[in-house]
């Protein structure tokens, strides 16, 4: 907090001297309009003709520091002048009282969270650009910049990551050490997805997860590209492939994505490639336009079923319920969503929900610039491991 104007007060810059100004007038409930101002002194007033508050600042000889000459702390406009809509909540003034918000790493607030906290901390009433702007400035200030020089960071940032952290690999492609070295010790079923990042420039984050021994989620790598296409996906696994090898009992789950299949055909040629049974289970619901419960409980049954003689008794229910469903699950390959038919282990893991919860986690930091971003999930996975 800049705390209130009063004689003899220096401020560090004519820009805080400005921003403690904004407060003032917004704690306060009032106006001020600048009266004269150069190079060397500042004058404001209250934006009323008849008030008599007013604010005299000087820049001290030699320096940068502005101090306060004159206060006159005395308002005498009609106390129905008052508004809760001021002119002083510019974007960069609402970066200022909302920045110490974000302190806390991982802390987002969302234009909607800075009107609130706006109007419950100063009593103004701001539009929804006014808070998105100050969000920004927020971040500008104290999170590596604009979304521009966070890019610019990146490369530097990276490689004090492979001087701190030695073992760790990156293009943005991202596995540090401690996954790199805990992947011999966990299941050879890798769960991928894709989501979407929500800064200013967008993109696709990329991420590969897996259980450890215990059943929990273990990070191993994320990547951040353009969109969700083939060449995006083809160089992520192959990523992942360089890091993590491959070795015929290696499983891959993904949803049906067709540029996950066609990289996952290229990046590795001897992993298998299974498919979460529950986005199937919605394309089949989709196809069929079928939102009957037996459907559902018969085919996550047969999905689920260890042997072929269970397998059959069930997948005969299902296709007996459902015409054209046993020749529609056919041609997506038996084995590809199936404990029976299944190749090789898939243990527990026949859907993607680890690689989902693992986004879930990222939802909020996912709005960071990109080097934010990039810290966010060093720091998660320093907590994890």
């Amino acid at each position: 907090m800049l705390g209130d104007i009063e004689e003899n007060r220096v401020f560090r810059s004519k820009k805080e001297l400005m921003t403690c100004l904004s407060i003032t007038s917004m704690r306060k409930k009032f106006q001020y309009k600048v009266f004269k101002s150069n190079t060397s002194f500042i004058v404001v007033r209250c934006v009323h003709p008849s008030c008599s508050w007013r604010v005299k600042a000087n820049k001290l000889i030699e320096s940068e520091y502005w101090m306060v000459t004159k206060h006159v702390d005395k308002h005498t406009c009609p106390t129905d002048f008052k508004t809760t809509r001021r002119r002083q909540a510019t974007s960069w003034v609402v970066g200022e009282c909302i920045k110490r918000r974000f302190i806390n790493p991982g802390r987002v607030f969302r234009p909607r969270d800075v009107m609130d906290d706006m109007k419950q901390r100063y009593g103004v009433e701001l539009s929804y650009s006014v808070a998105w702007r100050g969000r920004e400035c927020a971040y500008e200030n104290l999170r590596l910049g604009t979304p521009e020089q966070s890019y610019n960071l990146l490369p530097g940032y990276l490689h004090m990551l492979m001087q701190t952290n030695p073992g760790s690999f990156q293009y943005l492609f991202i596995a540090f050490a401690a996954s790199i070295q805990g992947f011999s010790y966990c299941r050879p079923v890798i769960s991928i997805d894709a989501t979407h990042l929500k800064g200013k420039y967008r993109g696709v984050l990329f991420t590969a997860v897996c259980h450890d021994a215990n059943q929990h989620i273990f990070p191993l790598a994320i990547g951040v590209g353009d969109s969700e296409n083939d060449a995006a996906w083809t160089w992520f696994l192959k990523r992942v492939k360089d890091v993590f090898g491959e070795n015929p009992a290696l499983v891959i789950v993904s949803d049906r994505h067709r540029s996950i299949r066609s990289a996952v055909e290229e990046a590795f040629l001897r992993a298998f490639h299974g498919i979460c049974i529950y986005h199937l289970l919605n394309n089949l619901k989709t196809k069929f336009k079928s939102k009957n419960k037996e459907l559902e409980q018969h085919y996550i049954a047969a999905a689920k079923a260890y042997n072929l003689q269970e397998f059959h008794v069930l997948f005969y229910t299902l296709c007996s319920a459902v015409p054209g469903a046993k020749e529609y699950l056919e041609s997506v390959g038996l084995d590809r969503w199936t404990h029976s038919h299944a190749p090789c282990r898939r243990y527990n893991i026949m859907t993607t929900n680890i690689s989902e919860s693992f986004n879930v986690v990222l939802v909020k930091v996912r709005e960071l610039p990109i080097t934010a971003f990039v810290n966010e999930v060093r720091l998660l996975c320093q907590r994890w491991f």
